[in-house]
């Protein structure tokens, strides 16, 4: 066993030469820095101690020589192969305390371990202070988790809650390259300087940020830590984050590709879950996304017709054209979830100017200015095309040079996500904002082409609600008649990111004589696209489930008990859309739940994991889950937004309506 502290090399940058120092001190390890000051590693026992400097091994690597003959790889050459690759004097930037243990098949052995900023030793209070932390976890969530979850759910979401705060990491600011590569990748965002504390989407597999994957994080870290949750959005609005021009970075291999709109969204959830009315965290949220909304209007909707473009927006390979890339033919890409994203950051502006206006009426103007934006936006999205009457379902469309206009006719996620731009707004939230109410009715009255989108009203009870949805009604139930039944989305574990129907009728396009294909792939990707490290061609993701649950249950606090669909469709059993909401939602959580036959689904057929009882209650949170299936699929050790099963099972009781 080999505990080991080390430095980040800084030094070696050219930047800040000063060099921090790791050395043996009565058998410990102590590690002292210009700005962190003095820490101290103490171990069980008498280690030995071996010390080596945190940098490149240049003769391995490059074949000149190196800065030392104590590189980064010194320890393990030493313990490995007995080289004499560890510093005699005990003294470097990177330390570990060597152990060399027997242990006994079953048998267990314990080294205790202290990182202090004194020179505490292993005694009586070691184990008195971990006891204390341990009651103190437990209380918290105690309190956290509902009591009605089950102890598998408990044990789910306390890992998963375990995971989100594993997950934080220290981004930063990374030297400026060399001159030949500065005009390759990334050469636009000079102004970048990161050197944060950031929520990562995997710190094992994915360890850099990544714009959309963050505002799910903050979701589930809302429950925990809302204050860390409010600064991880405010943080990528700042202008040593967000570009210039408005927008935000998208990760780190490409910051200027585009990634789904959905910071408003996760800040308007996070105001929620935190419910201390923190108003000015929502409005620096508010002013910044702004530009970014500027930028997106500029810079995506190429004919000004308020149908949007976008390119990658997240879904890796989930169409036949690399949407990230140049069209292999002339002309552009119009994407209905693109679209649909913008007709949902609008509401979500929306909503958040609506909670803003509460406490200051100027916001009222910025109610009316996205209320106006979405009913254009909504109103080409069904006027131009995107949405195919004969197949019930919104779908890409290819404009060519030569005018003629191709729907990109595959069944997938990219034709539910209209359904998350909904909202409603109730006669009490109207009567809050009594001017932006009066300039929406003169605009319902002198724009009846757009009561389509925004026209809808229904009594339930008492109440009076208005609809504000790209989908009417009607297209309401076509859609959910696909995507509930088992045939086509609904699987078991969630909703499939394309159709199972693909899997006996595969969508193909030919254009200028290149053959592009999409087929039902419900495990790993076959598609070189992207690298083919993801796959949007079938399995369960977590983020765009959760959207779609949120949006059903929005739906369901228009219509109430008013509206009942066939789940499964073609079953003849009728739910509400409140009771289809909670129906996926236990799909998504049993996902990690023991079944009846003691299997947890995402563990697949690793029969290790399945029944060895020193690992079938250690819970990864894959990146996406086999379509049929269930199992675990892409990332493994901890992927941030499927964290979010947390959130579900908290929720799970809540009662709360959104804060507008």
């Amino acid at each position: 066993m080999l505990p080991t502290l080390w430095f980040r090399n800084t030094w070696s940058w050219g930047i800040d030469d000063r060099r921090p120092v790791v050395r043996a001190k009565d058998g410990r390890i102590v590690a002292e820095h210009h700005e962190l000051g003095r820490m101290t590693l103490s171990g069980d026992g008498e280690p030995e101690l071996l010390f080596c400097e945190n940098e490149t091994n240049a003769p391995r690597l490059w074949g000149r020589s190196g800065t030392t003959p104590y590189p980064k790889d010194g320890i393990n050459d030493h313990v490995v192969a007995g080289a004499a690759t560890v510093n005699p004097e005990r003294t470097g930037t990177k330390g570990a305390l060597r152990y060399r243990l027997t242990v006994d098949p079953g048998a267990t052995s314990r080294i205790r371990l202290r990182l202090s900023d004194g020179e505490d030793d292993l005694g009586s209070r070691w184990d008195v202070v971990l006891a204390a932390r341990r009651r103190e976890a437990d209380q918290f969530y105690a309190d956290l988790i509902p009591a009605s979850a089950t102890p598998d759910e408990r044990l789910v979401a306390r890992q998963a809650f375990a995971g989100m705060l594993w997950g934080k990491q220290f981004y930063p600011h990374q030297p400026p390259p060399p001159p030949p590569r500065r005009h390759g990748r990334n050469a636009g965002w000079t102004h970048l300087d990161n050197r944060d504390i950031v929520s990562m989407p995997d710190k094992w597999e994915y360890p850099w940020y990544a714009a959309w994957d963050l505002a799910f994080h903050c979701v589930a870290l809302a429950h925990l830590d809302p204050a860390f949750a409010k600064h991880q959005l405010i943080l990528l609005c700042r202008e040593w984050y967000m570009h210039p021009n408005g927008q935000l970075p998208a990760y780190e291999w490409s910051f200027g590709d585009v990634n789904p709109p959905v910071h408003a969204w996760a800040a308007l959830r996070v105001f929620q879950i935190a419910d201390d009315r923190d108003y000015d965290f929502l409005e620096r949220v508010f002013q910044k996304l702004l530009l970014n909304f500027t930028w997106w209007v500029n810079r995506k909707d190429s004919e000004g017709s308020n149908v949007f473009e976008g390119g990658f927006l997240g879904m890796d390979n989930i169409g036949p054209i690399d949407r990230s890339s140049a069209l292999p033919v002339a002309g552009h890409l119009e994407q209905s979830d693109g679209t649909a994203w913008m007709a949902m950051y609008c509401l979500n502006m929306l909503a958040i100017a609506m909670v803003l206006a509460e406490h200051d009426h100027t916001f009222e103007d910025l109610i009316v200015k996205f209320l106006e934006h979405f009913a254009l936006i909504a109103s080409a999205m069904n006027a131009q095309g995107l949405w195919n009457e004969e197949d019930g379902f919104y779908y890409d469309l290819l404009h060519l040079e030569d005018g003629r206009q191709v729907p990109l006719r595959v069944r997938s996620m990219v034709g539910l996500i209209p359904l998350c731009a909904v909202t409603t707004m109730g006669r009490a939230t109207a009567e809050r904002v009594p001017d932006a109410t009066r300039r929406f009715f003169w605009f319902l009255e002198h724009r009846p082409q757009y009561a389509e989108v925004i026209g809808h009203v229904h009594t339930l009870g008492m109440y009076e609600g208005r609809l504000f949805s790209i989908v009417t009604p009607e297209r309401l139930r076509r859609i959910l008649e696909v995507m509930l039944a088992e045939d086509e989305f609904l699987s078991p574990y969630g909703i499939r990111s394309l159709s199972r129907e693909h899997a006996s009728r595969p969508f193909e396009l030919e254009l200028d004589g290149s053959q592009f294909r999409v087929d039902y792939e419900p495990g790993e990707s076959t598609s070189p696209l992207f690298g083919g490290n993801s796959n949007w061609r079938g399995p369960i993701w977590f983020p765009v489930n959760y959207l779609v649950i949120e949006a059903l249950r929005r739906f369901h606090r228009y219509f109430g008990p008013d509206l009942t669909v066939e789940l499964p469709a073609g079953s003849g059993q009728m739910a509400t859309l409140g009771e289809v909401a909670d129906d996926l939602s236990s799909r998504l959580v049993k996902l990690f739940l023991r079944g009846p036959d003691g299997r947890r689904p995402m563990f697949g057929a690793v029969e290790k994991f399945q029944t060895d009882p020193a690992w079938r209650d250690l819970i990864p949170f894959h990146e996406y889950f086999h379509g049929d299936t269930g199992a675990g699929l892409g990332a493994s050790h901890q992927t941030g937004w499927t964290g979010l099963v947390a959130d579900l099972i908290v929720r799970r009781d809540d009662t709360k309506e959104d804060p507008v």
